[in-house]
């Protein structure tokens, strides 16, 4: 019988051993508590625009019932988000996404203390983002022209988080920009009406050959053409 006892001991210590080390297994990783801007900002008052009315609490989350996060891609001017990541990224600030983004890598990417998700980026899909981000904030090029003009990263490439594959279609830019036949009388030349850059003789060309949105736009008739045209967004990134 105490032959028996030893291997029955050994058996169910085996079993609850990883219990002992580690708790109960069914209980979930503890979340982020919600992001509390005055951490950095001790009177959150001062930050705020002027004739904004009281913020009660000291979250972001308590910014979201007048500022509802975009999950749906509208081609549409996003304020508040674009001041904020303008405030936080360089060349202005200093934050890492993660100080107000909740990310699983490879599972979900979203806000502190809000239900939803952009997607599942895995560690390459940051590095890619924090890179974009960082040009968007404070670059010579299109994404930072847009960042002026309240556009954030949904407005142009719908749902989801960007990716470096992605490619923005014309029926997206001329949401704001269109339709064509507008944009090319506005592009029309006093003189020398057949160089219009919206009116080319090679017909329906796609918008991103010309307009880059995280690298320097180049104007795609000086390929063959030598007169002069100058584009927006073809500065160089600033330091």
């Amino acid at each position: 019988m105490k032959k028996l006892l030893f291997p029955a001991f050994l058996i169910a210590s085996l079993f609850f051993l990883p219990y002992v080390l580690v708790g109960d297994l069914s209980v979930e990783a503890a979340k982020p508590e919600a992001v509390s801007c005055k951490t950095c900002h001790a009177d959150l008052a001062s930050v705020l625009p002027k004739g904004h009315p009281p913020v009660a609490e000291n979250s972001l989350a308590s910014c979201m019932p007048c500022h509802p996060s975009d999950f749906e891609g509208r081609a549409e001017k996003n304020l508040f988000a674009t001041r904020m990541h303008m405030a936080h990224l360089p060349p202005r600030g200093s934050l890492d996404c993660t100080a107000c983004h909740e990310w699983m890598p490879g599972k979900s990417f979203g806000l502190i203390g809000r239900e939803g998700s952009w997607g599942a980026p895995d560690a390459k899909d940051m590095d890619f983002l924090r890179t974009i981000f960082k040009s968007w904030a404070g670059s010579g090029y299109m994404d930072h022209l847009h960042a002026a003009a309240g556009i954030g990263c949904t407005q142009c490439h719908g749902k989801g988080l960007p990716r470096a594959d992605d490619t923005v279609e014309n029926d997206r830019c001329l949401v704001c920009h269109g339709p064509m036949d507008r944009l090319a009388q506005k592009t029309e030349p006093k003189e020398f009406k057949d160089r219009n850059p919206h009116k080319s003789h090679l017909g329906d060309i796609a918008c991103t050959v010309c307009h880059k949105g995280h690298a320097e736009s180049k104007v795609y008739c000086l390929e063959c053409h030598k007169f002069d045209m100058k584009i927006m967004g073809a500065g160089e990134a600033k330091k």
